[in-house]
């Protein structure tokens, strides 16, 4: 006897998708077209930290969210955030950012896509999420270890229907060594060019 179908109908699973597209799309083109992307950079993000400590720090988790969902480099807030408190401050405050920023992309598109790459008939989508299932931790911590706070990272993970639990604890110990490295090197950078 043949198990039923639990998969939802491909149109339905299509709609998802393109829910969660739209909405990226619509993010994007929001923070475009309001020169939210234009405004970001170093100088906003290092006079957002330094001007009012907690406010400030406040604004900056805000941005880096929004950031995150709308396609603007991690990176940049890091460098930010080292040149506004230093290595080991900006380190601290990017750790805090980067989570937070990374769990709210997962809610985002989790509420939205649910679990919608899990439902893909292909070979390769199949394959992958069972790697995936046989260590969801150690595969998500290898993964944020190398592409750090990747927008499409995030999105993937969000749509493979992983628990939310093995996401943080993933992003949590996945993060601290890319954020060191980066912290050392905008430190290098900043005291090689006489900025700090």
């Amino acid at each position: 006897m043949s198990t039923p179908d639990t998969r939802p109908p491909r149109r339905a699973l299509w709609m998802r998708l393109a829910l969660v597209a739209a909405f990226l799309v619509a993010l994007f083109a929001i923070a475009e077209a309001t020169g939210l992307r234009r405004e970001l950079d170093l100088d906003m993000l290092r006079d957002t930290l330094t001007a009012h400590p907690i406010r400030g720090l406040a604004l900056f988790v805000a941005l880096f969210c929004l950031g995150n969902l709308a396609q603007i480099p991690g990176w940049l807030f890091l460098a930010a955030a080292v040149l506004a408190l230093g290595r080991t401050g900006g380190g601290v405050v990017t750790y805090l950012a980067a989570s937070t920023s990374c769990m709210v992309t997962f809610y985002c598109v989790r509420w939205l896509g649910g679990d919608a790459l899990r439902q893909l008939d292909g070979h390769l989508a199949r394959r992958l999420i069972a790697r995936l299932d046989r260590a969801p931790v150690a595969s998500m911590m290898a993964l944020r270890t190398l592409f750090q706070t990747a927008p499409a990272l995030n999105y993937s993970l969000a749509l493979a229907g992983v628990r939310s639990r093995d996401y943080l604890f993933a992003t949590l110990a996945g993060l601290p060594l890319p954020i060191v490295l980066y912290c050392l090197f905008f430190d290098y950078v900043a005291m090689a060019l006489g900025i700090v």
